[in-house]
């Protein structure tokens, strides 16, 4: 009785032995991952901006324009070499050394200029004059000149007729340097400080009223 029960003892220690050695571990619980750093970086704004540069624009050109031929110029001289002068000029006085505007007048025999303070006097017993040209305030320094003819000059707001002296002088349009007769008279009242007539032109251009200084002004040689 006694062997049976310390039998059973025994097997029971053995079996409880035996499950102790049989049991898993435990298991533990993963440790998370270290998380890495990562690198900061520095927004744009800190960066150097180059300046842009703005590219030219080229113009838009019409293709109708841009194969359009130039016009010609207008020509400033006949077929057979007279000038052509416009309504208005420019007339160079070697003289004077300046250029004066002019009024081309097809109406008018003789040329005139403003001329003022004008005085008569014998030289060699030859009528001459001494006079100033003044026009718009601008006046010149006293000239003398023979007196060519004197013409008798009635005008219509008078009754009276005046005594006007006639000289000689020199004056260039474009290229042509010709010596033509004026009349003294003061002009200062009107728009031009001198006129042209037929007695001028006739012989020399052809007028075209359409048009104005088609001669331009003569550069005074230094």
């Amino acid at each position: 009785m006694n062997n049976t029960r310390q039998l059973l003892i025994t097997l029971l220690f053995t079996g409880a032995l035996a499950a102790c050695s049989t049991t898993p571990p435990p298991i533990e619980p993963d440790a998370p991952e270290p998380e890495i750093e990562q690198p900061i970086e520095k927004p744009d704004a800190e960066r150097p901006v180059e300046p842009e540069i703005e590219q030219p624009v080229e113009p838009e050109v019409d293709p109708e324009i841009a194969t359009k031929p130039e016009p010609k110029p207008l020509p400033t001289k006949t077929e057979d070499g007279k000038l052509i002068l416009g309504a208005k000029e420019w007339v160079y006085f070697p003289g004077l050394a300046q250029n004066v505007n002019a009024r081309i007048d097809t109406g008018a025999t003789t040329s005139s200029i403003s001329a003022v303070e004008i005085v008569p006097f014998e030289r060699d017993g030859k009528d001459w004059v001494k006079f100033k040209i003044e026009h718009e305030g601008v006046k010149t320094k006293e000239l003398e000149a023979p007196v060519q003819r004197w013409v008798k000059v009635k005008q219509s707001s008078a009754d009276e007729t005046q005594r006007r002296a006639v000289v000689m002088g020199w004056i260039q349009i474009g290229d042509l340097k010709e010596q033509t007769s004026f009349t003294l008279t003061d002009r200062t009242h009107m728009d031009f400080p001198v006129l042209l007539g037929r007695s001028f032109f006739n012989d020399v251009a052809m007028i075209d009223v359409s048009r104005s200084y088609v001669q331009g002004k003569t550069t005074p040689k230094k």
